[in-house]
Formats: structure tokens, C-alpha cells, sequence
């Protein structure tokens, strides 16, 4: 079955989560459109004309895995395990071109404003990164010619649009919460339970710290949504202010994370024959770490505000209304 056939068949499946589904259907909901997106951005992916398809395929992964972390207990091993595998593979392929394309917008938009003679001195850097990123769309593309993941959608695609497949059994004659209304308010709270227990260490968090407390958010925001058309209609608002404080965590994330990939990059030049560009691009980190040290002085208040009871009660609201 060809890539648009596969979408033909999966996307009429599509269908809402609902209060009284079982956790592993809700699961199975949740997946499919991602599968969706998935194929539907993989062509874009390969070719590379618009940076924005690798980013939804690779978000579009993202969310089928933390979807299998977030409900992989509801599903026998033996079944998901396999897709799991799979997914980390691609994700890492997408990762790798993502990450080249995010570090070459930002690096093309911090030059704009250089002269034209250090914006010169700046090509054998872009020339590096360029060929950096045509390595890694190219491990991409054999990843995604291999049968394997050819069988893998396919299967993937059956898995998903077949009722109660891969999911656990419960015992005979057991009264049990199994439905997501009965299981969402604990999973979501204990989520929160997980981001409001950084409020001891944040005051002297460092990097690794705030890394950590980002990806809690993450899991909680993605919890949330998830689930976000069967509860009260203060989720939006609530999902709002998580988006607010995950993008600024995320912004230092991506401060600390380009750092890095600048280090190794003005390690890869020449430094006699570079040396105006490992000028420039230390001028760039040294740009790089002003802004940190003011996305990291906003903390605190992004993170009162959010642990506010009038934040806090859009989400209780939500929830008891289920």
C-alpha cells in the first residue's frame, strides 16, 4: 500500500476521545491522527524544501511516543514494544536534521544584522553546517527507504484501527477503573505532583535541573491535551499558561543546546584559515548568553504565577468535569 493510499484508508478512522472509552482505546484515538501527520509530512521530510515538514513529522513522533509513555500500561509489551523501537530510530533521524535546521535559521537570522564583510567571514561555518545537514537528510532517507519501516506503518496502521488490539486484559469479576474518566484525574495530578516538587530546588536550579523540570511540563501539558475534549472547558486556559511556561523553558533549553553545537562546530573549523568565523560565531554565543541570563531571571515569576491558585483552579475546574 502506497503512503497515500495508507492515509486514504486511516484518516475517515479518526475519532474523538470520549469520558467512558477504556485507557488503551483513548491510546489507540490519540495515535492515529499522529500516524496521519506522520505520513503525511514524510515526503516533505525527504526533500527538505520547507523545514516546517521535518519539524511537524518529528513533533508528530514526539507525541505518539509519549503517548506510549504515558498509557504503555494499558497495552502488552510484546505489542507496542516493537513500534516503540521503530519510532526511536526515526526520531533520532529527524532530530538530527532538525536540530541543523533550527541551528542554520538562527545562525542565517543573527547574521542579517553583520556587515557584509562579517557575514563573509561567517560562510565557511555555514558551508560546514550545510554539509553537515545533507549527511544527516541523507541517513534519513535510508532509514525511511528500508522495508522495516515500510512494514511498520502498515502494521502500525492496523494496530490502531483495530478495537482492543495489544491491550491488557482485566481479570474476570474485577470492578476496576478502567475507563478515562474514572483514571484521568490521578494520572493528571500526579503529573502536577511531579512539576511542584521542583519549587524546592528551582531557586538554585542549574541547567540539568531546568532541563528536567522542562520535560515534567512537557508530560503534563501533553497529559492534558490530550485528554483536553472531555473535560471542562477551563483546560484551555489552563493549557495556555503551560504553553507559556514550557516555551520559556524551552527557550533556555534551546539557548544552553546551540552553546553546545556552536562549541563543536567552531572546534570542526580551521583556525587559521577561519578565524573570522570563529570570531563571529563567538560573538554570537556571547549574544546567546545575554539572552539566557534574561530568560533565566523571568523563572520565578513565570512559575509563581503559574502555581497561582487562580491558575491551579482552571485545572480543578476541568477536571470535576468529569
Amino acid at each position: 500500500m502506497t503512503r497515500e493510499e495508507l492515509i486514504a484508508a486511516l484518516e475517515p478512522q479518526i475519532a474523538p476521545i470520549k469520558a467512558d472509552d477504556t485507557m488503551a482505546e483513548a491510546g489507540r484515538k490519540a495515535l492515529l491522527p499522529e500516524l496521519v501527520k506522520v505520513l503525511k509530512h514524510e515526503q516533505g521530510s525527504r526533500t527538505g524544501e520547507d523545514i516546517e515538514d521535518v519539524h511537524d513529522m518529528r513533533v508528530a513522533i514526539r507525541r505518539i511516543r509519549s503517548t506510549f509513555r504515558l498509557l504503555g500500561g494499558y497495552y502488552k509489551p510484546k505489542a507496542i514494544d516493537p513500534y516503540n523501537r521503530q519510532l526511536r530510530k526515526v526520531a533520532r533521524a529527524l532530530g538530527a536534521v532538525r536540530d541543523l535546521d533550527v541551528m542554520i535559521d538562527n545562525l542565517t537570522k543573527y547574521a542579517g544584522g553583520l556587515s557584509d564583510e562579517q557575514r563573509t567571514a561567517l560562510q565557511p561555518a555555514f558551508a560546514k553546517l550545510d554539509e553537515e545537514r545533507e549527511q544527516a537528510r541523507a541517513d534519513l532517507n535510508r532509514l525511511l527507504d528500508k522495508g522495516s519501516y515500510r512494514r511498520f506503518l502498515g502494521d502500525f496502521g492496523k494496530f490502531l484501527t483495530t478495537a482492543k488490539a495489544g491491550a491488557r486484559a482485566g481479570s474476570d469479576g474485577d470492578v476496576a477503573p478502567v475507563q478515562v474518566r474514572h483514571i484521568l484525574p490521578t494520572l493528571i495530578y500526579d503529573h502536577l505532583g511531579h512539576v511542584r516538587a521542583y519549587d524546592s530546588v528551582l531557586p538554585d536550579a542549574d541547567e540539568t535541573t531546568i532541563h528536567a523540570l522542562r520535560i515534567e511540563f512537557k508530560r503534563l501539558r501533553y497529559a492534558v491535551s490530550l485528554f483536553s475534549d472531555v473535560m471542562g472547558s477551563t483546560i484551555k486556559t489552563f493549557v495556555e499558561e503551560l504553553k507559556e511556561i514550557q516555551d520559556h523553558l524551552g527557550s533556555l533549553n534551546d539557548v544552553s543546546t546551540a552553546r553546545i553545537r556552536l562549541n563543536d562546530l567552531i572546534d570542526s573549523l580551521d583556525p587559521e584559515d577561519a578565524a573570522p568565523a570563529i570570531e563571529a560565531l563567538r560573538a554570537y554565543m556571547a549574544e546567546l548568553e545575554a539572552t539566557g541570563e534574561k530568560l533565566r531571571a523571568k523563572v520565578p515569576d513565570i512559575w509563581h504565577r503559574f502555581n497561582s491558585k487562580t491558575v491551579q483552579k482552571h485545572l480543578a475546574n476541568a477536571v470535576a468535569a468529569l
